[in-house]
């Protein structure tokens, strides 16, 4: 009888390690991207910045126009930034505080490990798209003042009296959606970070103020009230004016160290 070999158990396959792959920052500022157009509250978030822009720009023209000339367009152009700070914040919060109300931070973080990666991607996305819809509704609230004000009121070769404010009032936008951005990573509450946030560039200058009441050994306080992000942007289309270089800086300050200390708490808290 012939013996049968026990035949030679299988060998097991060589593992394989699937090659470790990293999103690049594009990609990971595209995913941003993605996940900020596609809420409804964005769109209707920029609808309202648009119209509240060009709205309150044609108001203002025409409320001019019936006590003689004098204003230029750019004060009218520039000026509703002072009511749309407020939504452009708002929006700035609601980039990140609405990942971690229903948990998709996790997914974000799980995907690009780099938590500095993902508040930078953050704060390009915000920034670029506040830019964007200020280039585009300065151009639209610049030609419905025209007709309004005369098109002699442009001073079109002029880049510091013309060009540079509405360049400035770009880069204020920018400002203040970023510093909605930082605070939602610093409190990851969507009603904390929006109430922060309003604070900051609504409520606290007006609480400032007050203290002219009090005399001048409280003027230092009002004094402060000067390099609050809304105080400063608003100074940074009086391009002439003492104030302007230390505008700039308190406009860059205010977003960048709110971010710095919105990365610290994304780095040492988990998600």
């Amino acid at each position: 009888m012939t013996a049968i070999a026990p035949s030679a158990p299988p060998t097991r396959a060589a593992a394989t390690t699937s090659p470790t792959t990293r999103l690049s920052f594009g990609r990971v500022v595209r995913s941003e991207f993605l996940k900020l157009l596609t809420l409804r509250s964005t769109w209707w978030s920029l609808a309202i910045t648009g119209a509240l822009t060009v709205g309150l720009a044609a108001l203002i023209a025409g409320a001019s126009s019936s006590f003689g000339p004098g204003l230029s367009p750019v004060a009218a152009i520039t000026l509703p930034i002072q009511f749309t700070m407020l939504v452009a914040g708002i929006l700035g919060a609601m980039a990140i505080t609405g990942e971690y109300s229903t948990g998709m931070i996790r997914s974000t973080l799980t995907a690009e490990p780099c938590r500095g990666r993902v508040l930078l991607a953050k704060a390009v996305v915000v920034a670029v798209t506040l830019v964007l819809l200020a280039a585009v509704t300065t151009v639209i609230a610049g030609l419905v003042v025209m007709p309004i004000l005369g098109a002699d009121a442009y001073a079109w070769g002029d880049v510091k009296e013309l060009w540079l404010p509405l360049a400035l009032s770009l880069l204020a936008m920018a400002t203040f959606g970023l510093l909605g951005l930082g605070w939602g990573f610093v409190i990851r509450n969507g009603a904390g970070a929006i109430a922060t946030t309003v604070g900051i560039l609504f409520v606290l200058p007006i609480v400032l103020q007050l203290f002219m009441m009090f005399g001048e050994s409280w003027q230092w306080v009002v004094e402060l009230g000067r390099w609050l992000p809304s105080n400063a942007t608003a100074a940074l289309t009086n391009v002439d004016g003492a104030d302007f270089w230390p505008s700039l800086v308190a406009a860059i300050a205010w977003p960048a160290g709110t971010l710095l200390l919105g990365w610290g708490v994304l780095r040492t808290r988990d998600a």
